[in-house]
Parts: C-alpha cells; structure tokens; sequence
C-alpha cells in the first residue's frame, strides 16, 4: 500500500515511534561520555566493532547495565571465537542482568570462530540452555550489498523461530520499508518490527557512513525528496545537519496497524546523542 493513501502523520503515531526507542552506541572512548545524555532508563544497544572485536562490547555492557540501563549487546557472531567464549559471553551479561540481545552475523570477512552467520550462533546459544526474554536479527529494506535477496529470505526463516522481533538496516525512505514489511509478511513471516533510523548529525558524515554500510538507492531519497534545489536549500538552512523527521511521518500512521507491526525505532546514533535527542524531545512535545 502506498504512503500516499494514509493519513498524515498523527501524533499518536510519532509517540509509539519515539516514546522509548532503542538507542544505538559504538563501544569506543565516547561511549561513556554520551550515555550521560541519554534519558533515564533508556535502552541503549552495543554494536561490535570490526577493528575492536566484541570484547568492548561486553565491557560496556556491563557498565550500563551498572547505570541503570537496559542493555541489549549486539552478539555479532563472526566476532566470537569459540564456544567456550560464546559461554563466556553470555554468562558475563547474564549477570550483568541482560534479558535482551541482539544476534548479527557481523561485518568480517572471515569468521573469527566457528560461527560463520547469524543462524549459528542463535542455535549454539539454544544448545548451550541460554534463554532471552528478546531476541532482535536483521532485515535489509534494500536488500544486502553482499548477500543476494533469495538467500536473505532463506536466512531470515531459519532464524525467525529463535528470534522475537527484526531491526532494520538503516534506510532514509518510509515507502521502502513499509514495501519490504509487505513482503516479509508475505513470504509468513510474523515478527514485528523495529525500523532502524539515523540519528541527528551533518549530512556529509552521514552520506559517508551510508555508503560505508551499503544503503542503496534510499540515500536519494534525501535528494529527492522536494527536488534538488529544495534538497540544497534544507542542507543549509539545517546547518548541515540531518534530521528524520520525512521518516518518522511517513512511518507513523502505519504504527497503529496489526498487519505491519511496526513497534518503534531502533536509532543509529553512531556517538551523537545529544543532538538527537533533543531532536527526540521536540518531536514528543509537538
């Protein structure tokens, strides 16, 4: 169904997106700095690092959760390096008071132990008798700059009985992730779904990352949206600053429909929290 036949945005809509969204941080230096920004009690997700390895991430893990946030780590399976570090691993955050994970496969070339994708590691974690209220695994909108789209659809089934909801690869365009739900749910795939934005920052820096990452065509989404000209204009007028406002509206009026299951954001900060949040707060007392 297009955007174009729903209502505008509501602000009912706006407050499930953005009432208590996942936070995402990069376990680097700046991690404590910018948890003081977040709000309290927030639930803030730990990626892992392809030059650091997944060790930081269980290190700030359990520092958060010593703060008083809900942590939910990112396992990136192609960063653990055995099973008796994968039963390190979730012992650590266990006690940590985690109920929550995330399961990547992880951007490395090569596994650094015998869990090559996410699958994997969803089933070595079953077989080890580790049980998580949540569970989130990856949906790609625009597909995967590695993998074809048949073989992501194989993937997704295979770990959907271990899974309790799906993030989404950062995307710029509404229409392209409600279209991808259509299509999940087609093929019976049930989870819901937390729809993975950017958070506030210059545009440059962002365009950089998005290309890093391998978002496709939804980065001229940005450009075309009011046309070039317009699209000029609100990068300056913006200060060069990113917002996902275009997102957000496009998304909420589907926040109230059963078949989509959309059930908030997960926000890819990369590290600038401030501006985002009080982007945040704006949009929540609007």
């Amino acid at each position: 169904m297009s955007l174009t036949s729903r209502s505008k945005a509501t602000t009912e809509g706006v407050q499930r997106l953005l009432g208590k969204p996942k936070f995402e941080l990069m376990p680097f230096d700046s991690f404590g700095g910018q948890m003081t920004h977040l709000p309290e009690g927030a639930t803030v997700t730990i990626t892992a690092s392809p030059t650091l390895g997944i060790a930081p991430t269980i290190d700030w893990t359990e520092k958060a959760a010593a703060e008083g946030f809900e942590v939910v780590p990112h396992l990136a399976a192609r960063y653990v390096e055995s099973e008796e570090h994968l039963e390190e691993i979730a012992q650590r955050i266990t006690a940590a008071g985690v109920t929550r994970i995330f399961v990547p496969g992880g951007e490395r070339e090569e596994p650094a132990g015998p869990y090559e994708s996410a699958y994997d590691l969803l089933v070595a974690l079953d077989d080890l008798g580790y049980e998580f209220e949540e569970v989130g695994i990856t949906g790609y909108p625009e597909g995967h700059h590695f993998v074809d789209d048949e073989t992501m659809a194989e993937a997704m089934a295979k770990k959907e009985p271990y899974a309790t909801y799906i993030v989404t690869q950062i995307c710029y365009d509404p229409e392209t992730v409600v279209e991808w739900v259509d299509e999940i749910r087609d093929r019976g795939v049930e989870l819901p779904v937390e729809v993975g934005i950017p958070g506030v920052m210059k545009y440059q820096r962002l365009l950089g990352i998005s290309q890093k990452v391998g978002v496709g065509d939804s980065i001229g989404f940005l450009r075309k949206t009011t046309g070039v000209v317009d699209f000029v204009r609100q990068l300056v007028g913006s200060r060069g600053k990113y917002t996902p406002d275009k997102l957000i509206d496009g998304l909420a009026p589907y926040t109230d429909d059963p078949h989509y299951r959309i059930q908030g954001v997960h926000i890819y900060t990369f590290n600038q929290v401030p501006d985002t949040e009080a982007w945040r707060q704006e949009r929540l007392g609007e």
